[in-house]
């Protein structure tokens, strides 16, 4: 008799970051699992599908709002957006001294409007990187 106990081929959930909410938009505390870089408008939107062909359909996550301002926000690592030059028009949202920001963030899926997922976070965590977001902003302009 064999003893050997025999794993079944389950596969794994998709990985979630924990700071997407399972239903909803919730505001996440810059600085803390990311900053953000918010670009309004269709530009915005622009940049963000050209960093989709610069890195294979695979930007990191981004944001869109539908209503408003219609606000693109990148979600970039903490503390990469300072030291730099950014473009007219871009906000970041970052953590500093006397200084807090929050950043919208849409569950993914259900009822989030007016934010959406332009390009959903990858199964490996990584976020937008901010030397290609900023190259990108830089040839938009």
């Amino acid at each position: 008799m064999d003893t050997q106990s025999h794993e079944t081929n389950l596969a794994e959930p998709p990985f979630i970051p924990d700071w997407i909410p399972a239903t909803g938009i919730q505001l996440r505390k810059a600085g803390v699992q990311f900053d953000a870089v918010r670009v309004d408008g269709d530009t915005g939107r622009q940049v963000a599908d050209a960093l989709a062909k610069m890195t294979g359909g695979d930007p990191g996550p981004v944001v869109e709002e539908a209503n408003g301002r219609r606000a693109v926000y990148f979600l970039v690592p903490a503390g990469s957006t300072s030291h730099r030059t950014w473009p007219d028009g871009v906000t970041r949202l970052t953590a500093a001294p006397n200084r807090i920001s929050y950043v919208p963030v849409p569950a993914l899926g259900g009822q989030t409007w007016p934010l959406s997922w332009r390009y959903r976070p990858g199964a490996d965590g990584r976020l937008v990187h901010a030397l290609l977001l900023r190259s990108a902003l830089h040839s938009q302009g």
